[in-house]
């Protein structure tokens, strides 16, 4: 006879952490949310995930239906399970993370009613927020700090073509601190991972900088260096 076992019930969520970087700011992507609990409040983008999808394939579709933003790759980086974080019960949030360039055809229009809205704040700026979101983004933000120093994920917010001032203005502002302009040209410079394009930035009222590219092949043969400042 074969044992029939008891079903378990459980509930997660997933919440999406997305960050651009615009006009020297760094933005983080919320909504504002059109059902109970927290109607009217902003929000990271996140919902429920349906009993036959996995995390993966969930945080995909709620990232679309809350913002319009599709095939977009994102990672997990933490999961918050913490006791009444939820008004209705208990409920375990998976978070995912991603950083994207601005602009382009990445147009915000969620499709869900479930959202008002979606709009790029800046992280300097951020109103309260729904939930234990805070926490969540502080984590989330934590993560790309230390990322940065060992991983090219500055090159993911930048255009594919950017001056060396772009790519400090990006450390500095996700790590929070101001590097020696000297200094860091140097050492970026020697890790031979950006082609000089032999182009100047156009259409600038100032001084035209040179145009690099980020080699993701020469960096590929230094996977693992740290970048430490």
């Amino acid at each position: 006879m074969i044992e029939v076992l008891p079903q378990f019930n459980s509930t997660f969520s997933i919440d999406c952490i997305l960050f651009g970087f615009d006009e020297g700011e760094l933005k983080v992507l919320l909504i504002e949310r059109n059902e109970e609990p927290f109607k009217d409040w902003w929000a990271l983008p996140g919902n429920l995930v349906s009993e036959n999808e996995s995390l993966d394939q969930s945080a995909s579709r709620i990232l679309h239906e809350l913002t319009g933003i599709e095939n977009v790759y994102m990672e997990q980086f933490y999961t918050f399970g913490d006791v009444g974080r939820h008004p209705q019960g208990r409920i375990i949030s998976v978070a995912y993370y991603a950083m994207l360039r601005l602009g382009g055809d990445k147009a915000l229009k969620p499709i869900s009613n479930y959202a008002k809205q979606a709009h790029w704040i800046n992280v300097k700026e951020l109103p309260k927020l729904a939930f234990d979101h805070q926490k969540i983004f502080d984590q989330g933000l934590e993560k790309i700090k230390r990322r940065i120093k060992h991983q090219p994920i500055a090159f993911e917010l930048l255009p594919e073509k950017f001056t060396l001032t772009q790519l400090q203005n990006v450390y500095e502002v996700i790590l929070g601190k101001k590097l020696d302009k000297r200094n860091f040209r140097k050492k970026m410079l020697s890790f031979n991972v950006l082609k000089d394009l032999n182009e100047k930035q156009k259409g600038v009222s100032f001084r035209a900088a040179t145009l690099y590219r980020f080699d993701k092949r020469k960096y590929g043969k230094l996977f693992g260096k740290e970048i430490s400042f």
